[in-house]
């Protein structure tokens, strides 16, 4: 699966309201009926929620949130619910598109957007966690604005009620790998998330640089916000240096110091930046990589484009916000240049 083909678009804020209308009309006509929807009923009865639907299926979870939670008193789940628009900005619009994806990755994926319990709307504070059913922990972070988010995702809506829990939708699929960032892009290289490996180069250009240990994390160390371009990245630059990358092992064609001075103005260490979500980065200014600065531009949509000094063209996050364990990743589809 080509990462970069699926462009960020703006689904909402207008969306956003007629889906929250739809499903709390849908909450309060089951009010009325002797037996109210579980979350597995909303998910197949509302069309903003098809491909969520699917994913339950594929990921072998909709059995799961169609009945009462018995690891709870209450019986209940939370669920923070991707809409269509959100899986779309990975290019996952149809049933057949969600085979691109390791079917145990996409189960994990889906446990991460479900909290054992009841979590109202109310409990979302600014700068509070809640452990998901995959045992990582999420955080709320809210906007100058007043919008909040969880990690990456803006929340849509928030209380819609099921007869098993709560829903809360949102406009992007949460991401998380359990693991640090080189082994999430490990992961990703082997096809272990996408059934086509990706990231292929850059985990060439690492080992080729010795920069393994960089990326790993330690218990108390340094949070890590990573700019990760894809493969077509890396062809791109290619094309622009005039020295052929078709294969990953091509990155040995340039210089090795070259080579680690670009992959280190990839990685933000600790401090104010390290580690952080989009709705976190401080748009339309300057953040500090271990190899030079890059320049972030407006947050929309959910995103930022970055650049780095040698860049003519600031680069896109096209899967932006995945959690590791030791920081956060955002996919790119361009290479920064120091």
């Amino acid at each position: 699966m080509n990462l970069t083909i699926y462009p960020m678009k703006n689904y909402f804020p207008s969306k956003a309201g007629v889906l929250l209308l739809a499903l709390l009309a849908l909450g309060g006509c089951a009010k009325n009926s002797e037996v109210a929807p579980t979350i597995t009923n909303i998910a197949v009865t509302n069309p903003d929620f098809q491909t969520l639907e699917d994913a339950a299926i594929r990921g072998d979870v909709a059995v799961l949130l169609g009945n009462k939670n018995e690891a709870d008193p209450s019986g209940n789940f939370t669920v923070f619910a991707p809409t269509n628009a959100a899986f779309a900005r990975l290019g996952l619009n149809s049933a057949a598109d969600l085979t691109a994806l390791q079917q145990p990755f996409l189960r994990n994926t889906l446990f991460y957007h479900v909290f054992s319990g009841t979590l109202p709307g109310g409990a979302l504070a600014p700068g509070s966690t809640s452990a998901s059913a995959l045992g990582l922990t999420r955080r709320i972070i809210q906007r100058p604005d007043g919008s909040q988010y969880v990690n990456g995702s803006k929340i849509l809506g928030k209380d819609v009620q099921a007869a098993n829990g709560l829903i809360h939708p949102i406009d992007k699929v949460l991401l998380a790998t359990g693991a640090d960032v080189l082994n999430s892009a490990l992961a990703l290289q082997s096809g272990s998330v996408f059934v086509k490996p990706e990231l292929t180069f850059l985990v060439e250009a690492v080992v080729y640089c010795n920069l393994q240990s960089a990326l790993t994390g330690t218990p108390g160390s340094a949070k890590l916000t990573v700019f990760a371009p894809t493969d077509q990245a890396f062809k791109d630059l290619g094309v622009l240096l005039n020295v052929p990358l078709n294969v990953p092992a091509d990155i040995r064609k340039l210089p090795v110091a070259t080579v680690t001075a670009v992959l280190l103005n990839h990685v933000v260490v600790g401090g104010t930046q390290g580690g952080k979500f989009t709705p976190e980065l401080p748009e339309n200014s300057t953040i500090a990589a271990a190899g030079g600065p890059i320049a972030l531009g407006a947050f929309t949509n959910g995103v930022l484009t970055a650049k780095g000094n040698g860049n003519a063209t600031p680069a896109n996050m096209v899967i932006p916000d995945v959690q590791c364990t030791n920081g956060v990743v955002h996919v790119i589809d361009r290479v920064l240049l120091p």
